[in-house]
């Protein structure tokens, strides 16, 4: 054989190889997708009878301090004012 047919060959098998390997990436991926769709049913079936995960307390560690709550966006509201219902408040940005 030729070094020119040797290459082809080699080329020829790296492309089959290739192949098998795409086609069980594409199993595998089907695979994960059909998982991935149960455990989303299920999640979706729980979050509808009512079933709630209890709210994670974070300990600050040692010699760390604890963190500052997350800044909330919206309307101010004068504290010694009423706060606004949804139904007054018209102010939509």
């Amino acid at each position: 054989m030729s070094e020119q047919q040797d290459h082809l060959t080699n080329l020829l098998k790296q492309r089959q190889d290739l192949i098998d390997e795409i086609n069980g990436l594409q199993s595998q991926a089907a695979t994960k997708r059909e998982l991935l769709l149960r455990a989303s049913g299920a999640i979706e079936y729980l979050q509808q009878i009512g079933v709630t995960l209890p709210e994670p307390e974070a300990a600050p560690a040692e010699g760390e301090a604890p963190a500052a709550p997350p800044a909330v966006e919206g309307e101010v509201v004068n504290a010694e004012g009423s706060v606004p219902t949804p139904a007054e408040s018209t102010n939509f940005n």
